[in-house]
C-alpha cells in the first residue's frame, strides 16, 4: 500500500474548491486585518464581498501570515486522520512569513513534513499543490509528487497588469516594481513573479487599460516556451467581464488543456489592488 501523505497550503493558492475537496487539502487561512476588524481570508470574508468594499474605504487593509501554531493543528488533525507524512506548499517566503510559520510548526509535527516554499502565490502556488495531489492520486508517492510540483513551478509563467501600484505601494509590496512609483496615475503597470526569487519584478507597463490587457496576453504567450499541454488561468479581482474576453481570447487561440476564471484572494488584492488583471499557468514537460 502506498503511503498516506495529506496535502496543506495557504488560503492564497487559489484553488477551485472542487479540487480542494477532491484531494482533501487542508487550507491555513490568512488574515485580513481592515481597521480593528480581522478577517480569516475565505472564512470570514468572501473575495466578491472584499473587492466590493475595497475601493470605497479609506482604510487600507493588510494581511497577516498565520500562527505556527495554526499550522500544528492542522499537522496534528492530518496525523490523526491516518496520514503518515505531510507535503506543505506555501506562499513565496520572499512575500510572507507564512513558509517560516509552517516550517517551524514542522518540528513539532507527529509525522513528518516537508515544507516546501512555492515562490509564488495564488495559482502559481495552485499549480503546484495541484501537481502534487493528482502526482499521490495517481498512486505515487511524496517524492514524486514534490519533483512534479518543482517541474511545474520552473515552467510558471505569472503576469499581471494593475490598474494602479496604489496598493502596491502602501502596503509597502513594490520590490522590484519601485521604478514606477513616480508615474503611478500616468501608466498601467505590468508585474511577474519570478519563480527563482518568489519576488515581484517589473515587465513593460502601458498608457491604457487596453494596451495593458493586451501587453499582458502577448508577454505571457512569449514566456511560455515549448508545446506541451497548457493548464492556464485568468485571474482577476473584480473584473469578471474582461477576465472572461480573455479567457475566450486565450480558448480560441490556443485550446489549453485547463483553462478557468478566478476571483483572487483578498489576501493578494489587498495588495494588487481592484481590476488587476493577471494569466498564469504552464506547459507540460518544461524542466
Amino acid at each position: 500500500m502506498p503511503e498516506k501523505v495529506a496535502i496543506i497550503t495557504d488560503s492564497t493558492c487559489d484553488i477551485p474548491g472542487i479540487w480542494r475537496a477532491q484531494y482533501n487539502m487542508k487550507i491555513i487561512p490568512l488574515t485580513i486585518i481592515w481597521g480593528d476588524q480581522q478577517y480569516l481570508d475565505g472564512i470570514d470574508i468572501r473575495p466578491d464581498e472584499f473587492y466590493a468594499r475595497l475601493p470605497q474605504s479609506d482604510v487600507h487593509p493588510t494581511t497577516s501570515q498565520p500562527a505556527p501554531h495554526d499550522f500544528r493543528a492542522a499537522y496534528e488533525q492530518s496525523a490523526a486522520g491516518g496520514a503518515q507524512s505531510i507535503l506543505v506548499f506555501t506562499l513565496s517566503g520572499a512575500m510572507s512569513g507564512t513558509y517560516s510559520s509552517a516550517a517551524q510548526a514542522a518540528t513539532d509535527s507527529p509525522i513528518p513534513v516537508t515544507v516546501v516554499d512555492s515562490k509564488s502565490n495564488s495559482m502559481g502556488l495552485g499549480w503546484q499543490v495541484l501537481a502534487a495531489a493528482r502526482e499521490l492520486e495517481n498512486g505515487k508517492g511524496a517524492a514524486e509528487a514534490l519533483a512534479a510540483a518543482e517541474m511545474v513551478r520552473r515552467g510558471l509563467v505569472y503576469l499581471i497588469t494593475l490598474d494602479t501600484l496604489e496598493y502596491l505601494d502602501r502596503g509597502g509590496r513594490i520590490g522590484g516594481a519601485a521604478q514606477f512609483i513616480g508615474n503611478l496615475l500616468k501608466i498601467k503597470p505590468l508585474i511577474y513573479v519570478n519563480h527563482d526569487t518568489g519576488r515581484v519584478e517589473a515587465g513593460i507597463p502601458a498608457r491604457t487599460r487596453s494596451r495593458a490587457v493586451d501587453g499582458l496576453y502577448k508577454d505571457f504567450f512569449h514566456r511560455l516556451e515549448g508545446n506541451g499541454k497548457l493548464h492556464l488561468v485568468v485571474l482577476h479581482n473584480s473584473a469578471p467581464d474582461e477576465a472572461e474576453q480573455l479567457a475566450e481570447r486565450v480558448h480560441s487561440e490556443y485550446n489549453p488543456a485547463e483553462l478557468f476564471i478566478s476571483l483572487t484572494s483578498p489576501i493578494l488584492g489587498a495588495h494588487t489592488g481592484p481590476r488587476a488583471l493577471a494569466l498564469c499557468g504552464y506547459r507540460e514537460g518544461q524542466t
